[in-house]
């Protein structure tokens, strides 16, 4: 447990994704699917600080966004916790793969769409339809995170190259403050629920808090360019992995 959440610590810093190593674990250790998603939710939170920690230098100048997409997110999120808890839904399950192969696709491609539709940047868009598409985006986004949450982190970068945030590390950092916000409404209603084993929890929360920081760090330091590589390379070993899992 405490290897995996790690690692899922430190992969969610960077795109996200970690929680296809911590659910399978608990899932082999015997807890039910569904306290199983909600334990590693709870235990995968605190990485992100440590992710957004590690990026803290590059959101200088990044509060307007923090703040719309921020309250988007925990909106959604709290829509997508909901939904979990009220209506397990085997049919969203077999969807979440494709999701996350769309959104690895879509993170790929971000930049000839950008070009080729003219969307410019976030920071020369300020109309209210150009905010208008980015918090319907973040929302769904959210709520998706909020449900299950694996991938998220791609859908919510490549949501952000289409922006024209062409800062990796800083669209990380972004992430990470979305990723959060996302999160914390969902581990509360998930805690109010009783729906968490606190002591793998707070074991693996240790281990990701760690993990987020070291993510963060290694990125900054090895370049944008083997980190966009690395986020496609995990975009598409996650969808691999979930379409083998359906066919279980």
């Amino acid at each position: 447990m405490f290897a995996a959440a790690f690692a899922a610590g430190a992969i969610n810093s960077i795109a996200g994704g970690g929680t296809l190593l911590t659910f399978p674990v608990l899932i082999w250790l015997g807890l039910d699917a569904k306290v199983a998603n909600a334990t590693s939710t709870v235990a995968l939170w605190p990485g992100l600080f440590g992710g957004l920690f590690g990026y803290r230098k590059e959101l200088e100048n990044s509060s307007h966004i923090l703040a719309r997409l921020g309250i988007t997110s925990i909106v959604g999120g709290a829509v997508g916790a909901w939904l979990l808890i009220l209506t397990p839904s085997p049919t969203f399950a077999r969807l979440v793969p494709f999701l996350i192969l769309f959104a690895t696709i879509l993170f790929m491609s971000q930049g000839a769409i950008n070009r080729r539709l003219r969307f410019g940047s976030i920071e020369e868009n300020q109309t209210n339809l150009y905010w208008g598409g980015a918090i319907v985006f973040q929302f769904f986004s959210a709520m998706y995170g909020g449900y299950f949450g694996a991938g998220n982190g791609i859908l919510m970068l490549a949501a952000m190259g289409l922006l024209g945030l062409n800062d990796l590390h800083r669209a990380n950092g972004i992430k990470n403050f979305l990723g959060i916000c996302i999160n914390s409404v969902a581990v509360l209603s998930f805690s109010l629920k009783h729906l968490v084993v606190w002591e793998d929890a707070l074991l693996m929360a240790c281990a990701a808090l760690v993990g987020g920081y070291f993510g963060a760090s290694m990125a900054v330091r090895i370049g944008q360019v083997w980190v966009r590589r690395g986020i496609v390379v995990i975009g598409f070993v996650i969808f691999v992995v979930m379409i083998w899992k359906l066919r279980q």
